[in-house]
């Protein structure tokens, strides 16, 4: 009997993980973003070389995370609920502004070299944080019209930005 309760899979399980897993890669992220903020960007030493090379890593699953996983999985029609399906078309424009952003970081501080990361980082860093906090912002929307408002956001993945 206990293995038949088991066995017993639920309903959206399959979405639960990919938005679970999402936020995993979302708290990661957050966790990174707040480390780097916190050290001086105007003398980008090695620490802070690791710091942002972990976080770029980090963005770019994070992304790819919504990317192939929500968003991929409502454009390409398999979604059938009405309230999802308008939510998604609603914030994917915004959602996708935000994706261009990250990609752009990205390029721009993969391979920077220490005057651009003196000069530049700490600005571009604090939009970047602005254009996440929109995504997360409007991803806790989709999450909620996919999952329901019983479904929790992890605290950490919804307050840390």
């Amino acid at each position: 009997m206990a293995k038949a309760a088991k066995a017993v899979k639920h309903p959206r399980s399959g979405t639960r993980q990919l938005i679970d897993d999402m936020l995993t890669q979302r708290t990661r992220m957050l966790k990174l973003l707040c480390d780097l903020s916190q050290q001086d960007l105007k003398h980008a030493d090695d620490a802070v070389r690791e710091t942002l090379d972990d976080f770029l890593s980090v963005l770019v699953d994070y992304i790819a995370a919504g990317h192939f996983g929500l968003y991929e999985r409502i454009a390409m029609g398999s979604e059938r609920r009405t309230p999802v399906v308008e939510t998604a078309r609603e914030i994917y424009p915004r959602i996708a502004d935000t994706t261009v952003a990250a990609v752009e970081f990205n390029e721009r501080y993969g391979s920077a070299d220490p005057t651009t990361l003196a000069q530049r980082l700490a600005r571009d860093l604090s939009t970047l944080g602005e254009e996440v906090t929109t995504r997360i912002e409007l991803e806790d929307r989709l999450i909620q019209a996919m999952l329901g408002t019983d479904y929790a956001i992890p605290q950490v993945a919804a307050t840390a930005h």
